[in-house]
């Protein structure tokens, strides 16, 4: 195995220059990449199942929650995945590549029940006032043989 390489973290300039210098041909660095596009295909697929959504929020919210001692046992035991020490004291590796991209999910998800919740508040207003208007109208109508609500002429 090569020497490991260290980058120091007050070295780096920009996210950019990070993420060019990580070695992506690590393989457990494609299983993570797998992993964020697999729970992102997952949070889109089930937009409609909210039971579902809501569990997969809160164990993502967890493994972002515990990312710190994720970060601390994967810098004690790095030789046995990895090519390269990435996993410094500060955390930044593990929040870029790990963290951000699971907040990004749980951020999509946030967004497809708040537009869900305006299309339903939206249906329901709308239900209302056609409910007001048929109550508004009931005293010149009759209803016919569907049970839907019909204007009389007035002469």
């Amino acid at each position: 195995m090569a020497a490991p390489q260290f980058i120091a973290t007050d070295s780096i300039d920009g996210v950019w220059p990070f993420l060019q210098s990580i070695e992506w041909r690590d393989p457990w660095l494609a299983i993570l990449l797998t992993f964020h596009v697999a729970v992102t295909t997952t949070a889109l697929m089930t937009r409609n199942h909210a039971n579902f959504q809501i569990l997969l929020f809160l164990i993502l919210l967890l493994l972002v929650y515990f990312s710190e001692s994720i970060n601390e046992a994967a810098a004690t035991n790095w030789m046995v995945f990895s090519r390269q020490q990435y996993f410094d004291s500060k955390g930044l590796f593990i929040s870029i590549v790990f963290s951000i991209p699971i907040l990004m999910n749980c951020m999509i998800m946030i967004a497809s029940w708040l537009y869900q919740s305006s299309q339903l508040m939206t249906r329901l207003t709308r239900a209302q006032l056609r409910e007001r208007t048929r109550n508004r109208l009931g005293d010149g109508d009759s209803t016919n043989t569907n049970g839907k609500s019909t204007r009389q002429k007035q002469e």
